[in-house]
């Protein structure tokens, strides 16, 4: 009968490989998360901490994609809905949904709001895929898992480097 493990043991487990990722420690791990329909892999050293979509405070004159500013423990984050982003429909800020804060490493305090964390992922579980061009290029990256489904990789430098997502101001 397979072990039963308590969300909380989960998470506290997610975080300390989030930290030993961010320090250069442990194995090299993705974490997979969903953004409107879109499969997207992270670099743990990348993604910072994952955390329940909170109550956002909206921020007028802002492009529709920006979602507002979030509270994280006294730290005001520039919160982006991902799928709004790209292009898809808004996510649903429901039990599911997450703010993967993704710019500490990088001296930028900028969350993603995703659908949902779909786990820690195996890069050796994943061949490499024919880059997409259409993408910009923080999101060319393609990878396919063993059952054949792609996901996108993305370079949180470069989309931390992109204009048109740094630029919030209509």
């Amino acid at each position: 009968m397979a072990r039963k493990t308590s969300l909380r043991d989960f998470q506290e487990y997610l975080a300390t490989r989030l930290t030993n990722a961010a320090k250069g420690q442990g194995s090299s791990s993705w974490l997979g998360v969903e953004a409107g329909g879109e499969s997207w892999l992270v670099d743990l050293s990348d993604g910072g901490e994952i955390v329940q979509a909170s109550q956002l405070a909206p921020v007028p004159m802002t492009r529709p994609w920006f979602a507002g500013i979030a509270n994280i423990r006294g730290n005001l984050h520039a919160v982006s809905d991902f799928s709004l982003f790209r292009g898809g429909p808004p996510i649903v800020q429901n039990a599911n949904a997450r703010l993967l804060l993704v710019g500490a490493r990088h001296g930028v305090n900028a969350a993603l709001l995703v659908s949902r964390m779909l786990g820690l992922k195996n890069p050796e579980d994943f061949t490499v895929e024919p880059e997409d061009a259409a993408m910009p290029a923080w999101g060319r990256q393609r990878f396919a898992d063993t059952q054949g489904k792609v996901w996108h990789k993305l370079s949180v430098r470069e989309l931390l480097a992109d204009q048109d997502f740094m630029n919030i101001g209509v």
